[in-house]
């Protein structure tokens, strides 16, 4: 399993969050090279519409055209821009270049010359003229552009042919602007939802390994303490009281079939371990490990969500005090106001560093993950969690702290307590029953 790095992605993450293979598409160097809804489009979809000039080439090979070289050179002039333009014209930061502008009034003064100077099929160099700046322009300055076109192409054509002519070639040139223009941005817009959905799914596949990988490691990382300090219990009294040999040795064998169904249930996403649960798992485990577990309970009960997330948190907070601190007390402390919830754990073992290992080097200790992961699940809900040592310098301290949900009902129901004196919460009943350790001692109040 990859580590998860600080910004919430482990490196496959990383490099499939650079390069897409599916898009062939490189994030890194910006490069697409076309994905599964097709390629981009490009200046070729606009190259066939030079066909337009057809008759004005075959009015030119003809000999009809007065001053035919020049009419040859501007036709030519005509057809270089054009390309020049609608290629550019699909590229934002070419589009939007002063060379790409120039290119365009160009065009214009060249088109409106050749209709001028010539009239008849030269005038269609209009409707051409249109799909250029249809394809160039964007944003406010498109619709002046095109009505301002549309009626100089009207008024050129209406001086050489009439005014009937004049109102098609009119019409014609606005059409091939704002259609060319509609199309193009429609295009644009799908393939930038296309883009967005795309990244949402990386995101959301990334998100799901990150749930399964914090998942993995609060499940595994208590589970396994747990079973290392049996197996140790189990090794110590087999010489001397085979009956509590084979009492630790099925409470490894439940605890190994706990851990797989809460295994399964987090490669589901079902699993939603209450605070009630954990606490039964967390007496056994300080239990078997020497340490007297102490609970203080107060308020109405949790919300499902707190009563979820302090459940994490106190199940890593108990897997740190008996792999870590070496403490002969561990403290539980739930309390429920009406602005906030809070879980603390206080132990008397070894000072940690803030992260809940221990500061010495031996082996089994350096670095962990268990809490920087729930500090960010708490920070999502709008809580906080703290961990430090206390200020004598003997113990360690673990606090989460949560909002109060005002929709909760449960906010005004009174709290019932067990046998023990602590409270029980109702939401534990509505849950996908997770198997408990073996019953043992109760925890003190």
């Amino acid at each position: 399993m990859e580590r998860a790095t600080p910004n919430g992605l482990g490196a496959r993450e990383r490099r499939e969050t650079d390069r897409d293979p599916d898009r062939g598409e490189d994030r890194r160097g910006g490069r697409n090279r076309g994905s599964a809804g097709g390629p981009a489009p490009s200046g070729f979809s606009l190259l066939p519409w030079l066909l337009l000039g057809m008759g004005a080439f075959s009015h030119l090979l003809q000999g009809e055209a007065a001053s035919p070289w020049l009419a040859g050179l501007g036709l030519l002039a005509f057809n270089s821009l054009y390309i020049y333009v609608v290629f550019r014209s699909f590229v934002e930061e070419k589009r939007t270049a002063a060379s790409t502008r120039t290119a365009l009034a160009l065009m214009v003064l060249v088109t409106g010359a050749l209709a001028l100077g010539y009239g008849g099929s030269w005038l269609n160099f209009f409707p051409l003229l249109g799909l250029a700046v249809g394809a160039c322009l964007r944003g406010r300055w498109l619709g002046p552009a095109g009505v301002g076109l549309a009626v100089s192409a009207g008024v050129a054509a209406g001086l050489r042919e009439g005014w009937t002519d004049g109102l098609s070639i009119a019409y014609g040139t606005l059409l091939s602007v704002m259609v060319t223009a509609a199309i193009l941005s429609l295009s644009q817009a799908v393939r930038e939802l296309r883009a967005a959905r795309e990244e949402l799914a990386r995101r959301a596949v990334a998100e799901e390994r990150l749930r399964f990988s914090r998942d993995l490691h609060d499940l595994l990382g208590h589970t396994l303490s747990v079973i290392v300090v049996k197996s140790e219990a189990a090794r110590r009294l087999a010489g001397r009281d085979p009956e509590a040999a084979v009492a630790q040795i099925t409470d490894i064998e439940t605890v190994g079939r706990q851990a797989l169904t809460e295994i399964r249930e987090a490669v589901t996403g079902y699993r939603a371990g209450g605070l009630t649960a954990e606490l039964d798992s967390a007496r056994s485990a300080l239990t078997a490990a020497g340490v007297e577990p102490v609970l203080h309970r107060s308020g109405p009960p949790l919300a499902p969500r707190t009563d979820t997330l302090f459940g994490w948190v106190l199940r890593e907070a108990v897997t740190n005090v008996v792999r870590h601190s070496g403490a002969t007390r561990c403290a539980i402390t739930v309390e429920r106001t009406p602005e906030e919830a809070r879980l603390t754990v206080t132990d008397d073992g070894t000072p940690t560093t803030a992260d809940g290992t221990a500061k010495s080097t031996g082996p089994g200790t350096g670095a962990g993950t268990g809490l920087t992961g729930l500090r960010e699940r708490l920070t999502a809900a709008g809580g906080s969690l703290t961990a430090g040592p206390l200020p004598h310098g003997h113990g360690f301290r673990v606090t989460a702290r949560l909002p109060a949900d005002p929709h909760d009902p449960g906010a005004d129901s009174t709290p019932a307590a067990d046998d023990s004196g602590a409270t029980t919460n109702p939401a534990d009943s509505a849950r996908t029953p997770v198997p408990s350790p073996p019953a043992g001692p109760t925890l003190g109040t």
